[in-house]
């Protein structure tokens, strides 16, 4: 599509939310499994990224760890959850240039994630900042269940650490509503942000056990990158993130919505 056929596009006729398809509750293994397929075809690039990003978290938990206590360590690995998806954008433009038989480079992806749709990119950060600091400022105020006690046990955290769980997964599960296929649509369609939020949190409420399965597998894959000392943080963000670009194709119609003018994604996927 041509910058002369966007122009001539009435945005007031778009659809306010693009509509999803049902899923099955194991969709989300196809989409790990389309994810290692992506991996092993850009492996340079795609380790590449997976280490710039594990070592922007072992960093951040590290000064944590050592500036403060296990506690702050734990609530920045929490406040990850909701930049998670701004780390994976790179990877999406990866996929879709994978997609279209392009040679993936890394230097075009990050261009196409972090400058030609930066507008849209940052209302969507200031979303998920907004949420973080709501969650922040609960998180400080659950603190008055904390025993106010030497040395306490796990008996005597429980209260502190049940609080905080309830609300850190209300929160948590917020941003994952929002984010699930807001950013990947942004990448690929000439949407406005509050369109692509919205139609994510559409698709998540209506895909529920697929959701589930597919945040189990999210949190299953940051556990084992966090125990192996961020070493598998390495693989498992790349897989991720390619993954959770195919599960946007396969979830989202986003046809009446019009291309980009220019960039990876104004040009059709290759027929497979």
């Amino acid at each position: 599509m041509t910058e002369g056929d966007n122009a001539g596009i009435n945005r007031d006729e778009l659809p306010f939310v693009a509509p999803c398809r049902e899923l099955s509750a194991w969709a989300p293994f196809r989409w790990i499994r389309l994810g290692v397929g992506d991996l092993m075809q850009a492996p340079q690039q795609s380790l590449f990224y997976g280490l710039a990003v594990a070592i922007m978290i072992a960093t951040v938990s590290m000064l944590a760890w050592f500036r403060g206590s296990e506690w702050i360590m734990f609530a920045m690995l929490g406040g990850f959850v909701f930049l998670a998806p701004l780390t994976c954008i790179g990877l999406y433009a990866i996929s879709a240039q994978l997609e279209r038989g392009q040679r993936p480079l890394l230097v075009r992806s990050l261009r196409a994630a972090f400058r030609r749709h930066v507008g849209n990119e940052m209302i969507f950060a200031i979303v998920l900042l907004v949420i973080f600091l709501v969650w922040a400022r609960a998180a400080v105020m659950i603190t008055v269940f904390m025993p106010d006690i030497p040395d306490p046990t796990v008996r005597d955290l429980w209260p502190y650490l049940g609080f905080g769980s309830i609300v850190g997964a209300v929160f948590a599960a917020v941003t994952f509503c929002a984010s699930a296929f807001s950013l990947p649509m942004i990448m690929h369609r000439d949407v406005d942000s509050i369109t692509a939020i919205v139609t994510s949190v559409n698709a998540v409420l209506r895909n529920k056990r697929a959701m589930l399965v597919w945040l189990s597998l999210i949190l299953a894959g940051l556990l084992i990158g966090v125990v192996t000392a961020f070493i598998g943080l390495v693989v498992v963000i790349p897989i991720i993130g390619y993954a959770a670009w195919h599960g946007y194709l396969e979830t989202i119609d986003a046809n009446a919505f019009p291309r980009h003018n220019m960039g990876i994604t104004s040009i059709p996927r290759s027929a497979n």
